[in-house]
């Protein structure tokens, strides 16, 4: 894309138009060197409107362009050169790629670093100080791996990944085409398997399986994915996890799922395509979550779900379901008063019985 330079992302109104298949409202030669958040818009900056909620600040921000939905009607008068695309948020997100693409790319070996001689390294690929490589390890062409990265023994990691700084890759795990793994994520630890002895202590169960991540998928900081006891831990194609995720032994995740921080799947759980997960959400052993499902924040999962279900709360139960429990849990102190008047009102009429 022309007009772009590394590190300031320098480009006219025009330019972004045309690379997004959009149109523009106002100065198309207006120059934008960096983003900014709508609200807080700045001269020479490029923001962007697709939540409704902040259509206030479009009549307010002094960025020189902003990015809306092609459908947007103005209310008033806006000082800002307007790019109007299909999908403003989508449109915005192509743009921050590019910027980070022009930052420029590192490549090449740094020392101090340790490669493996039975490790195959792919076509331009960095490699940062205080990596390891172990053996037999097999990387792909164009893929990034950050300082103090450790990589076990046997190990794949596809074309174009990107290993952040202190990421650990236990042995035999397999990493498809540009996943991103970001720092102190852990990959392929042992699962938390352990059998009670008649004495109260517990024995080791060895894992023996390891860890398949798809194409695409992304791991977020802190979080966590262990190997399987036997067989292979898989997260399907798409998936993105949210940083302090634990992912238990010999679960398996489908294709585009998404779960926020915080959640905790145990062993063995089977989780379809295209759900999507709240934060802080748990899920018990060995349980079975259908496609296109949708679980709030702080749900509790103890039994199956089937495919196209909305659960919330703990234990998880169907959204109209739960709307109704909560408006009940939200008057318990309002019915407890009710229940304290009518035992009151009972004993009097008891006593008058009595006399």
């Amino acid at each position: 894309m022309p007009g772009i330079k590394k590190r300031n992302m320098e480009f006219k109104a025009q330019i972004i138009a045309d690379f997004l298949g959009g149109t523009v409202e106002g100065d198309a030669n207006v120059t934008v060197t960096s983003v900014s958040k709508i609200e807080e818009g700045k001269p020479g900056t490029l923001a962007f409107l697709s939540n409704p909620k902040y259509n206030k600040y479009l009549y307010e921000t002094d960025a020189s362009v902003v990015l809306v939905n092609q459908d947007l009607e103005l209310e008033g008068e806006v000082k800002a050169t307007l790019i109007r695309v299909p999908d403003a948020y989508k449109g915005f997100a192509s743009l921050l790629e590019l910027y980070q693409q022009a930052k420029g790319n590192k490549t090449g070996i740094e020392n101090p670093s340790f490669v493996d001689p039975t490790a195959a390294l792919g076509n331009d690929i960095y490699l940062g100080a205080f990596a390891y490589i172990g053996k037999n390890v097999r990387i792909g062409n164009h893929v990034k791996i950050y300082p103090h990265v450790y990589v076990g023994d046997n190990s794949i990691i596809g074309d174009d990944s990107i290993l952040f700084s202190g990421a650990k890759i236990y042995e035999d795990t397999r990493i498809g085409a540009a996943c991103i793994i970001h720092s102190g994520a852990v990959i392929g630890a042992d699962g938390f398997g352990f059998a009670p002895n008649e004495d109260g202590t517990y024995q080791k169960i060895p894992q023996v399986g390891n860890v398949i991540l798809e194409d695409l998928v992304e791991i977020g900081a802190n979080t966590t994915v262990d190997c399987a006891t036997m067989g292979s831990t898989i997260i399907r194609k798409g998936t993105k996890i949210d940083n302090l995720v634990q992912i238990a032994h010999n679960v398996e995740v489908g294709e585009n799922t998404v779960m926020a921080a915080l959640t905790g799947i145990a062993g063995s759980v089977k989780i379809g395509s295209n759900c999507r997960f709240g934060g802080h959400v748990g899920v018990a052993g060995h349980i079975t979550v259908g496609d296109h499902v949708n679980l709030g924040a702080m749900t509790g999962v103890t039994k199956n779900i089937q495919s196209n279900k909305t659960v919330l709360l703990a234990p998880a139960m169907d959204i109209a379901q739960a709307a109704k429990v909560t408006i009940v849990y939200r008057n318990l102190p309002q019915l407890r008063e009710q229940v304290i008047e009518l035992e009151k009102q009972v004993a009097k009429i008891n006593k008058k019985l009595e006399e």
